[in-house]
Order: structure tokens, then sequence, then C-alpha cells
């Protein structure tokens, strides 16, 4: 068994890599080439314990990513995501490799949202919001500038102490982009006028208002895993064209950024597009005008985990990195 950390994953699989892996994974979904449970989850009196298995024939293999959200966590030094990814052989039962879910989460989550981009976003973008400056925010601005070269990204979150922090980091982390990466204190000031916006929260309440959505935005939701959660304005299905998932039932069994809205009538089935993977197999449309908004909602399915993790294990392997546990 091969054991990866973060930093030995960095070294042999970049963000492209995870958004060509996320794109690849989409349409193979689709194509029902994965076997994927909706995932478990078990809610604790400090946080949420979740389980998503995933099995591919095709690829030979199956896969096990416990990730757990615990919101307590960063005043103790802790990530608020944590986790463990296990690539499983799926001739013999073996476990291949075992390595740093948390970081494995983040970037096939971000990547996800950097395929979004790439598909739906307007192709002269150049400005950028991202909303949330949590475990998995880094990793989403990295996918948010490889999609498109943007000249600016502003940055918000509840605590605006916090956000500065963040930017300072990000300013010495993606210098190379040469995009300027600015701190908001007022969350609808940070996305008016943004082409692409990232609301990566785990927020009950919407943290911004629809209407200072752009007409051609397209939104990415990230942080609504469980139906108390809603980051996303639901009066924005009163203006957007196309609303994508990842998976429509994965969406459907958990995320309050899209069944609060069906509950309360403000939001119709007949309004959904469909899964990314149908529109990359040409079973639906993509963005048909630079005026129409597009929301993104991305809860995560087991197959991005199992995909990913089989890339940089096949990666790792080739560069000899990583630890070998007999």
């Amino acid at each position: 068994m091969l054991l990866l950390n973060k930093e030995e994953i960095r070294s042999v699989f970049t963000m492209e890599d995870a958004i060509d892996t996320d794109k690849e994974c989409y349409r193979l979904f689709s194509e029902g080439k994965f076997d994927v449970p909706l995932r478990a989850v078990i809610n604790g009196s400090h946080g949420n314990f979740l389980f998503m298995p995933a099995y591919s024939e095709e690829m030979g293999a199956a896969g096990l990513k416990i990730v757990n959200i615990m919101p307590e966590n960063p005043s103790k030094g802790l990530p608020a995501s944590i986790g463990q990814v296990l690539l499983i052989d799926g001739e013999t039962g073996m476990v291949k490799a075992l390595m740093d879910g948390t970081y494995v989460t983040a970037l096939r989550t971000a990547a996800a949202s950097g395929a979004a981009f790439d598909l739906f976003g307007v192709r002269d973008a150049k400005i950028g919001a991202m909303i949330g400056t949590g475990s998995q925010a880094m990793c989403q601005l990295e996918a948010m500038l490889t999609a498109r070269q943007l000249k600016e990204v502003r940055i918000a979150a509840r605590d605006f102490s916090k956000t500065k922090a963040f930017v300072e980091r990000t300013r010495t982390e993606f210098a190379a982009y040469d995009t300027e990466i600015i701190a908001c204190a007022d969350t609808n000031e940070a996305v008016k006028d943004a082409d692409l916006v990232t609301l990566v929260t785990v927020s009950a309440t919407p943290v911004c208002s629809a209407e200072n959505f752009k007409p051609g935005c397209t939104i990415s939701a990230v942080g609504a895993y469980t139906y108390d959660m809603q980051e996303l304005d639901p009066a924005v299905f009163a203006k957007c064209g196309k609303i994508y998932f990842d998976s429509e039932d994965a969406v459907l069994s958990e995320s309050g950024d899209i069944l609060r809205p069906l509950d309360e009538g403000i939001l119709s089935k007949e309004q959904f597009t469909g899964d990314i993977g149908d529109y990359i197999l040409g079973k639906i449309p993509g963005r048909e005008s630079d005026e129409e908004i597009i929301v993104f909602e991305n809860v995560g399915i087991g197959a991005l985990d199992l995909m990913t993790a089989d890339r940089i294990y096949k990666k790792g392997n080739e560069a000899g990195i990583g630890t070998v546990w007999e």
C-alpha cells in the first residue's frame, strides 16, 4: 500500500490535472460507468461524519473516502474538513493506496468548480469573486485562476480580519497568475460585476443577494451539503438561464440550496438543465448567450474521489514518491 501526503500529491498532480480528471469523471458518470451509492452521513455532537464509496469496473478500482466536517476544528488549529481516501484494487480487494483525503477533497471539489467555469464561463471573464475562506478556499481560488485568466478576484467572508489574512497568503501563493486579489468587507460588493463566483461556506442563510449577480456570471455553489445549509440566494433562480449539477440525484438527496426552494415553491424541477456530464456528452445545451446567468450546484460525488485517487496513485508510482507500507 502506498501512503501519500498532501505535499507528495501536489508534487505530481496539478490543478490542471484535477480539472481534466473531473471532466472525464463526469462524462463516465453520465455514461453509467460508476457504481456510486449516495453518501452516508452520521450527525455527531461535534460535526458530521461522511462516508463516500464508489466502484468502477472499467477502471478496475473501488474507493472509499471518509471525510468529517467539524466546525469547531479551526479553533483547535485543525481544518474544518478532514479525512482520508482509500484506493482499492477492483480485482483483488487489496488496498493500493491511502492518501490525504482532506486535500483530495479540496482538490477535486475545486476542480469541479474549475470545470464548470471552463465549460460555462464567459470566454472573456476578467473578474472573479469568492465567498468563504475556510479549508477548501485556497484550492477553490486556484481552480478559478486556472480556468480563466482573471484581472481581479475579490474575497469576502464573515470575519474581515481572517479575510485579509487569507488574501495575504494567496498573494504569495498565486503570484504567478498576475491577478490582483482583493479583500472585501461586504459580500455583496465582492460579487457585484463578477464574471465567476464561488460560494464555499457552511452558511445556513444566503451569503449575498441575487440582485448583485451580473448578467452572464457563472456561479459555483459548493458548500450546502445538508438541507439546513443554504448559501445561495434562491431569488437567483428567477434570473438564471441554466442550472447544472454534478449529480442531480446527489443534490436532491441533501442540498439545501435546491431542496429548500423546491419545498417553498420558488424553484421547480422543470428549471433544471441537468448533470454536467450530460453536457459534456452533448445531451443538453451549454451557455447560449453572454447574458445568461448559470448556476452549478456542486455537492460532490464519490466517483470524483475514486478517479482522482486513481490518477494520483499512478502518477505517484511513476515518480517514485510516497511511503510503501507492506
